[in-house]
């Protein structure tokens, strides 16, 4: 037996996760091109594509190397890379093996990617107000882009402010408002925007058609805990578990040996805590040390005797994943497979 704690991955959840997306994507219209931070795997990135996925998003150059290495030629790293001469030279030496676009919120940004043969694409604010330019002034950055000699691909954005309870819709209609105006400030600059990309897991399922045509969601390949609270998808859509072990029971609580080192330490204010066990879902894990994690059960709810194997759902899969070197891959319970994680590590 595996000594706890590590990360499983249920391959039958996992499938249908990917094919259910790549259907509804393509009954609205819509491309997906996921996300790959999420689970930073190229076996899973493999399967991505084969369901018809025209390339893969990633954070970072870093990634993009790993996954252009694990045979995917169509990157786009969705974030306002600043390329250092050294970025730059890996940037072109990426170019050389795969379609690159790049996103760029500044003049001075997109300078530093001339001659890197990336192509560019125009990031927008639509509400999470993290980066991107106001969607009006899409058209100035993408004629100051043009004018270095880039090829302009289209405008993105990232509709962040969605995670919430509730926001979802808004964050979509907002999104869609923020592309269309964009969508008409680069038109106005005569440079035709090709790709409109945007999409989260949460809004995926009601991004506008209309004003988008790439989505690019990447937690629902295997889903987390926060997805589950906003009601993104179910217990059962829950791909990604972390296996920990009962070490200690006292009063009205226990502890695992899945701390934050393992789970990750994010904790919305929304959500109801550092993790969930999804067969025993009204326990929470109440608090998060490095290497413990407390877990309260609702009074006269079953509880699991020390010794006992638990699965626990992180809160944000994605700092999960990036804290592991693999993922136990699993069918019906039982180990068919190991999955490095290749990616764990390219940040930058």
């Amino acid at each position: 037996m595996e000594s706890t704690p590590y990360l499983t991955v249920d391959v039958e959840v996992l499938d249908r996760n990917l094919s259910d997306a790549a259907d509804a994507a393509a009954a609205s219209g819509l491309a997906l091109r996921p996300h790959a931070k999420a689970h930073k795997c190229v076996e899973i990135a493999r399967r991505q594509l084969e369901l018809g996925a025209p390339g893969l998003t990633v954070a970072t150059v870093g990634e993009a190397e790993v996954f252009a290495g694990g045979g995917c030629a169509d990157l786009f790293i969705a974030y306002p890379v600043w390329a250092t001469p050294a970025r730059a030279a890996r940037l072109r030496a990426l170019a050389e093996r795969a379609t690159v676009r790049v996103g760029v919120d500044s003049a001075e940004a997109a300078a530093l990617l001339a001659g890197t043969g990336a192509e560019v694409v125009v990031e927008i604010d639509s509400g999470h107000h993290r980066s991107g330019v106001h969607p009006a002034g899409a058209g100035e950055l993408a004629a100051a882009a043009a004018r270095l000699g880039l090829t302009v691909a289209g405008v993105f954005t990232f509709p962040g402010h969605g995670y919430g309870p509730g926001r979802q819709a808004r964050a979509a209609a907002d999104e869609a408002a923020a592309m269309r105006t964009a969508a008409e400030a680069m038109r106005a600059a005569g440079i035709e925007p090709g790709v409109r990309s945007g999409g989260s897991t949460p809004t995926a399922s009601t991004s506008d058609s209309g004003a988008l045509n790439e989505i690019r969601p990447g937690v629902y390949a295997l889903n987390d805990a926060q997805q589950v609270e906003l009601g993104t998808c179910g217990w059962g859509d829950v791909a990604l578990t972390v296996a920990a072990t009962v070490v200690s029971v006292a009063g009205d609580h226990l502890i695992l040996d899945a701390g934050s080192k393992v789970l990750g330490a994010d904790q919305p204010a929304w959500v109801t805590g550092g993790g969930r066990l999804p067969d025993h879902p009204g326990a929470r894990v109440t608090a998060l040390s490095e290497h413990h994690a407390t877990v309260v059960f609702p009074p006269g709810a079953p509880r699991p005797a020390r010794g006992e194997i638990v699965r626990v759902a992180p809160n944000h899969l994605c700092a999960a994943v990036n804290l592991a070197d693999e993922l136990v891959v699993v069918r019906n319970g039982l180990e068919i497979d190991r999955w490095r994680v290749a990616a764990r590590g390219a940040n930058a």
